[in-house]
Parts: structure tokens; sequence; C-alpha cells
């Protein structure tokens, strides 16, 4: 396949808008910003320098580097996805038989393609949004080579239009090619199920539900009609393709929820950073816009309903949760749910992370206070009707037992959930 032929492809998918008045790019080159040349903190930073010290190795293992920096990064093996369509820079080398794989915890992701020479990495800096690198798996010690050219398709409509992250579903043919117009869509939890996962391997159960992942077309003149014989409810992917060299042989329908979900909070968190230290006066309504459409995100308030019991067949429905926090009723925000929606508690555990600490101060404090508004049932927008009064105040304990940093009016006992 040709090198142009991917590119265009991989610019399709990163140019597809996600909502009105989002995807506007902002300047990353502008004094506020300067995301070329200003100092970064993410977690390879510090896994760099502490590999420059001595402080921390990584070991070469059979399959090179990869387990060793997962193990360095806190990245669990069992949020591996894999998917096949080519949508990635090392695309001539995946395909259905040769699926990328793709790890992740709430501030990194590593991709990983059998017989290359390279891993993926894209860490989240709390300020400056995702930077991306690839490490040489040949280079001993590895390093870490910072790749700004993944912007190409990291800068555009389907990150919010600041350096950051997507995940796409396309209807992708037998050799991995996407349909190159009007087949792919950017997905997060407000996707229904029937629209997810197109060019991704997925296992698990879903009790009726559909969705068009594990499937490819045959005919170009229509890439919409999918082979999806033996494409539901899948708990091995022994069919499908050889696993051999990957750290599992799975696709975790879980993980893969909880990725599309994270990914959309990470773009709106650096977004709307982003807006307010730019300050340019004729975008306040703008920034006005994506300080809402946050909360209504990191809320669920939008979320597309499960309408059947969801299984993972990996150990990360497990291993997610006891990431904590837990409040003093052993409840977490990270705590599944999967019959009705992805979470038992609907408020993001990206409250958590750096990202959301490392908002400017003014913007942090408007989205504390219409999270609050919206628990305490001061908001009653019908936006918001979805979310039940025992909904709202289990969140705001949760909160108020785990979060540092909560602004004191969160634990007013006089205020009253209402509904």
């Amino acid at each position: 396949m040709a090198c142009a032929a991917v590119l265009s492809l991989i610019w399709a998918l990163g140019t597809m808008a996600q909502g009105p008045g989002e995807t506007a790019s902002l300047a990353i080159d502008h004094p506020a910003i300067q995301y070329d040349t200003r100092p970064i903190d993410d977690r390879v930073t510090r896994l760099a320098r502490d590999l420059a010290s001595g402080k921390a190795h990584i070991k070469a293992g059979p399959d090179g580097y990869l387990h060793g920096l997962l193990e360095a990064l806190d990245v669990n093996p069992d949020s591996q996805a894999l998917v096949f369509s080519k949508t990635s820079f090392q695309a001539a080398r995946i395909d259905p038989k040769n699926p990328r794989a793709l790890y992740f915890n709430d501030d990194v992701q590593v991709g990983f393609v059998r017989g290359s020479n390279l891993l993926e990495v894209a860490a989240l800096d709390p300020k400056q949004g995702v930077i991306f690198y690839s490490v040489d798996i040949a280079s001993n010690p590895p390093q870490f080579d910072r790749r700004d050219a993944c912007l190409q398709c990291h800068l555009s409509p389907g990150t919010l239009g600041i350096s950051g992250l997507l995940i796409a579903s396309s209807y992708t043919d037998a050799s991995g090619m996407p349909a190159f117009r009007g087949g792919q869509r950017i997905t997060d939890h407000r996707t229904p199920l029937e629209d997810r996962w197109g060019g991704w391997y997925v296992t698990g159960t879903h009790e009726g539900m559909r969705h068009i992942g594990n499937a490819v077309g045959h005919d170009s003149a229509h890439p919409e009609l999918l082979d999806m014989r033996d494409s539901q409810d899948l708990t091995s992917l022994a069919k499908k393709f050889d696993a051999n060299g990957y750290l599992s042989p799975l696709s975790d329908i879980v993980a893969l929820m909880t990725l599309e979900h994270q990914t959309r909070m990470v773009n709106l968190m650096i977004r709307t950073g982003w807006e307010a230290r730019i300050a340019d006066p004729a975008a306040k309504v703008q920034l006005d816009k994506d300080i809402e459409s946050l909360v209504t995100y990191m809320l669920f308030a939008d979320e597309a309903s499960l309408h059947g019991q969801v299984r993972g067949v990996s150990t990360f429905t497990k291993t997610f949760p006891e990431r904590g926090p837990r409040d003093r009723q052993g409840r977490s925000l990270r705590d599944f749910d999967l019959k009705r929606r992805l979470f038992r508690y609907p408020l993001s555990y990206m409250i958590y992370s750096e990202a959301f600490d490392g908002m400017p101060d003014d913007v942090r404090d408007r989205v504390y206070r219409r999270v609050f508004d919206v628990l305490t049932g001061i908001d009653q927008s019908d936006k918001f009707k979805r979310l039940s009064a025992e909904d709202r105040r289990a969140v705001l304990e949760i909160l108020r037992d785990t979060k540092p940093g909560l602004p004191a009016y969160f634990a007013a006992e006089t205020v009253g959930v209402q509904r």
C-alpha cells in the first residue's frame, strides 16, 4: 500500500468532528502553550530521568522491552486492546492477522506492533496535553524519542483541537484498510454499542447487544457490509489470528469501554485548560461551552445506555477498581456497573488525575462548582435527569472521603441532595 494512501486515511480519521464548537484547533505555538519547547512533566519524562540516574531499570525479555516498560510505567497487561485497522504511523505492519496492541493506565498508553523495532508511547502531561514518543527496542538502555509528527492526526478536530487522543470505529476490509470517507466515527461513552469497535478485536459477552468489532468487509463498493459471522460474544480470538508474541490473546470489552471514556475526558480537560491559558476574550463563549461539555461528560449525563450485562474475559474488570481510592463505605468511582452503564457511580475517576488538578485554577473552580450544583440538586436541568438522588448522594459522599483539595463547600452537612 502506498504511504500516501495510509497518511490520507489517518488524516481522515483525525479530522472527524466530535461536536459543534469543539473542533477548532488551538495554536500549539501560542506563548501560553509552547507545546514544542516548554518543559514537560509526564510519566515518560520522569521515567527517562530515573533511567539516566540509575534509579530505575528496564530489563529486556522475550518481547523486548514491552513487559518491562509496562511495569516501569505502572500499566497492567490486562488492559490490552487490539486494533487491526491501519490507523497508526506503523500502518504498513498492521492487519487482522497482526493487530496493534494498546495498553493503558490513567496517564499513559503504550502501543506494540509485532515485528516492529519500535514501541509507541503517548504520555499525558497535566498542562501540555499528550506527548508522543517512540522507543527503539534495540537500544540499550531504551531511549525515548519524541515524535511530534504524530500531531498530524493527534492535533485535529478528532482530538478537540489539542494534542490529544482519539478512538475510532471504522468499516475495515480484510487487509485492515478502513473506508476512506463516511465509514469512520470517533467513539466514546456516548456512542451506542452498535456503532463501536469497527476495526478492533473485542473479547467479552454483551447479552444480545451488538457491535461491529471482530468483523471485516469484502466489498469495496459497500464497505459498510461487514461479514458479521462469528463476531459477537467472543471469549477467544484464536480463530481470528495467532497471538504468539503478544502479552495476552484478548482484547477486553471492558478495557475498551474504559479507554473510550478516558480518551474524551482527557481531551476535554486539556482543551479547557489551553483555552483558559490563551485567554482570548473573543473565545470566552467557547470556553464556557467547553467547560459545560466537560461537566456533562464527567457526570456521564450523555452516556449511551447498556441493555444487558457486559462481561469482560480478562482480569481488567477486577484490577481496574483495585486502583482505588475508596471511601469509608468501601465505594470507588472505579467500580463498574456493566448492566445499565459503564460505572456504578456516575462521576469520572479522572477527577483524581494530574490533568484535572493541572487545569488552571479558575477552570477547575468552575468545574467543581458545576459538579457540586448537580450533585446537590441545585441544578435540576433536564440533561442531568438520569442522575438519581441516590447516585448524586453517593458520588458526593465518595468525593468528600477521597478527593484531596476539594473545595470546603463540599463538606457542608446542611446541604441536602434534592430531587
